[in-house]
């Protein structure tokens, strides 16, 4: 019986050791998955080796919360607390990366393959100084043409240029505060021509966005056109039509 127990106590150690170890491989995913974005950021690698990386990440930490998963509920009918505090542990840990992750690609699903987005599809502002800063970019500074905008309309039919009943001047300096006020990285100012020129960034992989905006005389006031494009990718997510969005709406709360 003694020996019994000692086999017992010993299988006891072994298992908990080894949910121990795939409770450090949900955390080792968690960083990697961390690290792949900021890796491309600070140019440590491509951002195609960032996506490889992340997406095995996600591949590792899901199956590693499946076993967590399990082994908390074996814990609980066993009465047995340190495996239902790893198991919990590591499927929270799991989940708080496979949950975004497969949030980001079923998003990426629901909107078109796109990523020029413009308040003016038949006549959108073009770039300009922004041009150099994109030839090496894969997504060339050119419009994207007709596809794109029939695809725009369909799925953000509630992008809309901004009228404002002031002259083009001043209509001008309020486009520029709220622009600089996006915390936006402004690369041009042409008052005479209207025309103001941005780059953003997104956090976690940096990815580059160039943003230019339009100002022009329209009846009594001034229109203000905006436009908003990734510098790679062919999917952006959404990411460009929600800074189009967001811009325009502060704009027209700074002209209240």
């Amino acid at each position: 019986m003694e020996g019994m127990d000692i086999h017992v106590s010993e299988a006891k150690r072994s298992g908990r050791g080894g949910l121990i170890a795939v409770v450090i491989l949900t955390v080792a995913c968690a960083v990697a998955a961390a690290v792949a974005g900021f890796g491309h950021r600070w140019g440590w690698w491509d951002y195609r080796t960032g996506f490889t990386i992340l997406r095995w990440a996600v591949y590792i930490a899901a199956g590693a919360g499946v076993v967590c998963l399990i082994a908390f509920f074996a814990g609980a009918a066993r009465k047995n607390t340190a495996f239902m505090t790893l198991g919990l542990a590591g499927a929270v840990i799991a989940a708080g990366l496979v949950l975004p992750a497969w949030n980001m690609q079923r998003a990426g699903t629901l909107v078109p393959r796109i990523h020029d987005i413009t308040t003016d599809t038949d006549n959108p502002p073009a770039f300009v100084a922004i041009v150099p800063l994109r030839n090496d970019a894969p997504n060339p500074a050119a419009y994207d043409g007709p596809k794109t905008a029939a695809e725009q309309k369909k799925a953000y039919a509630d992008i809309y240029a901004v009228e404002l009943a002031m002259p083009p001047a001043q209509a001008y300096e309020r486009a520029f505060g709220v622009a600089r006020a996006m915390g936006w990285q402004i690369i041009a100012t042409e008052p005479a021509q209207g025309r103001i020129e941005a780059t953003d960034a997104t956090f976690w992989f940096g990815f580059k966005d160039d943003v230019v905006i339009r100002v022009a005389a329209a009846g009594n006031g001034s229109r203000v056109d905006i436009r908003s494009k990734s510098r790679v990718g062919r999917n952006d997510f959404g990411t460009n039509a929600k800074r189009t969005r967001a811009y325009t709406r502060r704009l027209e709360e700074a002209a209240r």
